[in-house]
């Protein structure tokens, strides 16, 4: 990438954020703030290469974006006020980010929590907070979601409609509500969208900036243990990419992996984080239990029995089906496939676990290691019939075909 392209992503990763905050502060209008970024970008591309790299890369992009939105409001003859605001915005725009800069930290935080409302739809939350805070592309979010950029664009539209017709306030929660807010909006949207990128199909992009939003998040919310917590779980599993794929694309079990290959800096900055988690929240429990597997050179060294401990403490917090099978996982590595199936039935009481593939596949695993490899084998082929992504059905019925071939 030439230097000057490679500038203009990275000021637009830095600042597209904080400037649409900003502009969705003064002006209320969440387009035009999105537009005015927009248009600074496209005129970054061009006259980059020409001028040079400013000295301030920010800068330069926030006075474009608050000029551009200047004109566009003197057109529409917009009240004083918003104009004025805007001029106050070229007071700061020669100040890097994180020089003391608190009302532009502030205006981040406020557009986090605004698209990570409760009041939102789960994706509509992921989505938007992809698209305004993190700048990434309506197309780039219709293609992970797999729905068409119109469709998504509509999806985009109605959200922000519903921010204005509800009343949604554009400001952090204090307080008892910040807490509130912050386990089922916040920080549920940034699991969600790590998720999304972590997935054996999903854009690895997306869990670099749900990295990137919790750190920021903990950096402008210091002292809440779960946010660290989620931090931590997040490097944890995020340190682990580059080993998670064969020469030809396979996934590989943890097991499998060649661990020189992990994130070893990541995994410091893991512990560091979950340091400051504690040991109660669902989010640190998760971290724990992560930390477990990254700090060990071998998957021989796993301390399984610490691991079911954890899971235990995190299905008396969060008994979820998805939990329950997890602990199903630990236990029977722990104490014996026996065990893990009991536990394992017990969270498939009720149908909680139909038509789950990885259900399937621990049955399966479990089944293999009591014995039962003719049984094992039918079970991870069923369940990677059942998968949607192609990198998890290529990965059950690897383990189906090395069962039926009598390999461990």
């Amino acid at each position: 990438m030439p230097d000057t392209s490679r500038a203009v992503a990275t000021a637009s990763q830095e600042s597209f954020g904080r400037i649409v905050a900003a502009l969705i502060r003064v002006t209320g209008d969440w387009t035009l703030a999105e537009d005015c970024a927009q248009d600074a970008l496209a005129l970054a591309v061009e006259r980059w290469p020409r001028d040079g790299v400013p000295a301030n890369p920010g800068g330069w992009l926030m006075t474009v974006a608050r000029n551009r939105a200047v004109d566009v409001l003197r057109r529409a003859d917009v009240e004083r006020r918003k104009l004025s605001e805007l001029a106050r915005l070229a007071e700061r725009e020669s100040t890097p980010p994180g020089d003391g800069a608190e009302d532009v930290v502030d205006d981040r935080l406020r557009l986090i929590f605004t698209c990570c409302h409760p009041a939102l739809a789960m994706e509509s939350r992921v989505a938007l907070t992809l698209r305004t805070v993190c700048g990434v592309a309506t197309a780039d979010i219709a293609r992970a979601f797999l729905v068409a950029e119109a469709a998504m664009t509509r999806r985009l539209t109605r959200a922000k409609a519903k921010i204005s017709q509800a009343g949604i306030p554009y400001r952090v929660p204090a307080g008892r509500a910040l807490v509130e807010r912050l386990l089922p909006g916040v920080l549920a949207v940034l699991y969600l969208l790590f998720t999304r990128g972590y997935d054996a199909d999903g854009e690895p992009a997306f869990a670099d900036e749900a990295i990137r939003l919790a750190r920021l998040v903990e950096r402008l919310l210091p002292g809440q243990p779960e946010v660290s917590g989620l931090l931590a779980l997040f490097l944890f599993q995020h340190s682990r990419r580059a080993a998670r794929r064969d020469a030809e694309g396979n996934l590989l079990t943890l097991d499998r992996q060649d661990r020189s290959r992990w994130d070893h800096a990541a995994v410091a900055e893991g512990l560091d984080a979950l340091s400051r988690a504690g040991h109660d929240g669902p989010y640190a429990l998760q971290a724990h239990i992560a930390a477990c597997h990254a700090t060990v050179r071998s998957s021989a060294e796993t301390d399984w029995t610490a691991i079911a401990g954890w899971y235990d403490r995190l299905a008396e917090r969060q008994p979820t089906p998805v939990v329950r099978l997890n602990r199903a996982v630990a236990h029977g590595y722990a104490y014996g496939p026996t065990a893990g199936l009991a536990l394992l039935s017990e969270a498939q009481a009720g149908g909680a676990l139909d038509g789950y593939p990885p259900a399937l596949a621990v049955e399966a695993e479990l089944t293999a290691r009591q014995g039962d490899r003719a049984r094992a084998v039918a079970l991870f082929r069923a369940a990677a019939a059942m998968s949607v992504g192609p990198a998890e059905q290529r990965a059950l019925t690897d383990r189906a075909d090395e069962l039926a071939l009598g390999r461990p």
